[in-house]
């Protein structure tokens, strides 16, 4: 048996993990020409935490990582909206929140993969199904034939175009900024995760180990360009939001236009699936872009348990689509949310917020942590 994974990205190095643990050979194809450190942040939720506690990495993350303990949306100035306590969930679920750097656990993934079980320099150009295998083209004119193949290629997949013939994207019609960098922030934000929404713009930040900080602002795309300044959208936030950005290296910015993948239900074909941003791109207002990724990876590793590599491909979906739709959907709605632009709207979502019961965070919160049942 012989299983190509498309990508090695964190979804499809966790994909690789999953395999690993349950005996089957595998190969990881990856276009990039080096591994090498790259990527902000990352909020790796409870849900992706119990993942990698069952793979055994979560200690490893733990080491590296920031336990996260609070998550708070609120006004401009920092006045709290809703503000969330993640340490209920720590004692249902025996692991916390973590944040890390994206590069951090690259390296945790890629360590407990094996780097022998990597190809580099290996941009998928074609894919065609031939009889029982899929033969592979790549961009450096070599090929590749496998049994069974798993797209983990990213929002733009070439397994998707190619053999699901879908692409079907949404605009959110917002940018962001994100960086990372070195700033003495109040103890009392140690743990916690702030997102302060104004005007049709929002700033957020979270810490790191080692005194780093994460932070990302987005604006409506009608306010600016990737090309425009983020230091120009701050404002009207406090001047932390000012001096974090000030203190980030101008090449150490990542900017980009927001888009996802609008929601559909065939993510396998006999003996290929696809799994992540190539199945189900997001938003990432909800910090579970990555977590949905890992809990793929998750519900194939679960499905080995009883059942051959065919067989789980194709109950695999069946498994993840309900939630991973949900977490698209609802990402989508809470961006518009956060970016409304008149102020009598601004006024009624904030009362809204506020007056929502913590219970019914919590709710939600619980809905994103819970594994899927097998």
């Amino acid at each position: 048996m012989s299983v190509a994974i498309i990508g090695a990205g964190i979804g499809g190095l966790t994909t690789a993990l999953a395999l690993k643990k349950r005996n089957i050979t595998f190969t990881v194809y990856e276009a990039a020409n080096e591994l090498k450190p790259v990527g902000a942040g990352i909020i790796l939720a409870n849900n992706a935490m119990q993942v990698f506690r069952h793979l055994g990495i979560h200690r490893e993350i733990e080491r590296i990582g920031n336990p996260l303990c609070f998550t708070t949306l609120s006004k401009p100035d920092f006045s709290p909206l809703t503000r969330v306590d993640l340490k209920p969930f720590e004692q249902e679920f025996s692991v916390q929140n973590h944040t890390i750097h994206r590069a951090d656990l690259h390296k945790i993934l890629v360590d407990a993969v094996g780097e022998n079980n990597i190809k580099l320099n290996k941009r998928l150009k074609n894919v065609a199904r031939e009889k029982q295998q899929f033969r592979m083209e790549f961009e450096d004119n070599s090929q590749e034939t496998y049994e069974y193949l798993i797209g983990a290629d990213g929002i733009k997949s070439k397994v998707r175009t190619t053999l699901f013939g879908y692409e079907d994207y949404r605009d959110a019609k917002q940018l962001c900024w994100r960086g990372v960098t070195e700033f003495d922030i109040p103890d009392h934000y140690k743990h916690e995760l702030v997102e302060a929404w104004g005007k049709g713009k929002r700033f957020g930040f979270v810490p790191l180990r080692n005194n780093r900080v994460y932070w990302y602002l987005l604006i409506n795309k009608s306010m600016g360009t990737l090309s425009s300044s983020p230091l120009e959208f701050s404002g009207d936030f406090l001047p932390i939001a000012d001096a974090v950005m000030r203190k980030t290296p101008k090449e150490k910015i990542i900017a980009a236009a927001l888009y996802d993948l609008k929601p559909f239900a065939y993510w396998s074909q006999p003996n290929v699936c696809l799994l992540g941003d190539a199945a189900h791109a997001t938003t990432p207002n909800l910090g579970q872009g990555a977590c949905q990724a890992v809990e793929d990876a998750y519900a194939l590793y679960k499905l080995l348990e009883k059942n051959d590599l065919k067989t789980s491909i194709q109950l695999y979906p069946k498994i993840r689509l309900k939630k991973a739709h949900s977490i698209v959907n609802t990402s989508w709605k809470v961006g518009k949310l956060a970016h409304l632009g008149n102020r009598p709207g601004i006024f009624l979502r904030n009362t809204i917020m506020k007056a929502t019961p913590d219970k019914t965070n919590q709710k939600m919160m619980r809905n994103y942590f819970q594994l899927s049942d097998f």
